[in-house]
């Protein structure tokens, strides 16, 4: 019963709902509307985000062939407008909330959401930008869908050492018996951007090491943080493209102190360090200067400047398999079931539930 009435108090708000949000756009899935399965609303960190859309997209897609109504909204990088979309969709009647938080370096905001939903025994499902184990511990209706944090920086870490070894003295663009590398991490205190940033180059320097080779050595030594964060948190190619317009600048020149690979924990900033190094006539497509890019999530915007020659390797984020996993976790949750049943397939962490989507390396079409 309380679930019909949900529904239908959702339906009755609707207009006001997405006036209020100034973001979300309610659809009903199913046959032109008329059957609804379910009410769920879902709360993405930022529309802009390359990768963040191809999961929106599939999502929106399971959505509608499961036949449950549903409410998208952009959080557009700020926790507060987040937390108050969630705040607004509870009141709504809303019967399950996946939210893609926008705020990871701390508990507050998922605890924040979590007190908020327990108060209306409504079911949360975080996905992509990791809550603690604590926050989804805390409520028996909590689940998280994501990746491994640290299995993308080992890959890439891999993928990168591998192509040094194997184009060593191309990469060694002053001949210093060095590569040189700048590094753009994303997010400050986001569990990805600080495994990628690691094991990236930690498993690089192994791979080096064990064929001879010097390890990497990032290219601004006043910077002891050998990173640089998008101070906006939203991993955008913007922000990587005026870093690396700055850092070329200041050191791509006669001095013979040079940038001579770049690592980007998402395609996104991949895309803007591309831009701004072919501004200075690298990686044009069919040009003859070449520093390599890597990045992370297999967007189409990276494989397209992968099959041109114009950035090396991506690690590949599974949206469609995310957004699978994030319906029939909701389905669960709609059916009065444990979030997790029936997802044996699954890998799942022993003592939380969270639902682990693999990585695949890609270097381009085969």
């Amino acid at each position: 019963m309380k679930k019909a009435v949900s529904v239908l108090l959702a339906a009755a708000m609707t207009a006001a709902l997405v006036v209020g949000c100034g973001s979300g756009g309610d659809k009903s899935g199913g046959d032109g509307g008329s059957k609804s399965a379910g009410n769920v609303h879902v709360f993405y960190y930022s529309y802009s985000d390359a990768y963040i859309s191809t999961v929106r997209t599939a999502l929106d897609k399971q959505w509608e062939d499961l036949g449950i109504k549903y409410t998208d909204y952009d959080g557009n990088g700020t926790q507060q407008t987040q937390t108050e979309q969630v705040q607004t969709a509870l009141s709504s009647g809303a019967d399950l909330l996946v939210v893609n938080i926008v705020e990871t370096g701390s508990d507050d905001a998922a605890n924040t959401i979590i007190n908020a939903a327990k108060e209306k025994d409504v079911p949360v499902i975080f996905f992509n930008r990791e809550v603690s184990d604590e926050v989804v511990n805390g409520y028996d209706k909590c689940a998280f869908v994501g990746t491994d944090a640290a299995e993308a920086g080992h890959m890439q870490g891999d993928m990168i050492g591998k192509y040094l070894v194997e184009n060593f003295d191309k990469v060694d663009l002053n001949k210093d018996g060095k590569i040189s590398y700048a590094m753009f991490k994303g997010q400050e205190g986001n569990a990805e951007a600080n495994m990628r940033t690691q094991y990236s180059v930690e498993d690089a320097d192994k791979v080096l090491e064990q064929n001879g080779k010097a390890k990497l050595e990032y290219y601004d030594t006043s910077n002891p943080n050998k990173y640089q964060v998008d101070q906006d948190g939203q991993w955008s190619a913007k922000a990587a493209q005026d870093y690396m317009a700055t850092a070329l600048g200041k050191y791509n020149d006669a001095s013979g102190n040079m940038i001579e690979l770049v690592i980007c924990n998402n395609d996104n900033m991949a895309e803007g360090a591309i831009s701004a190094l072919q501004t200075v006539g690298y990686n044009k497509e069919g040009g003859d200067k070449t520093i390599p890019v890597f990045g992370v999530d297999a967007t189409d915007a990276a494989k397209s400047l992968i099959s041109k020659g114009q950035m090396v390797g991506t690690i590949k984020q599974d949206a469609e398999g995310m957004a699978k996993a994030i319906a029939t976790s909701a389905q669960n949750g709609l059916g009065d079931k444990d979030l997790l049943d029936g997802m044996d397939d699954y890998t799942i962490d022993e003592s939380v539930a969270k639902v682990r989507i693999a990585y695949q390396t890609y270097l381009g079409e085969e």
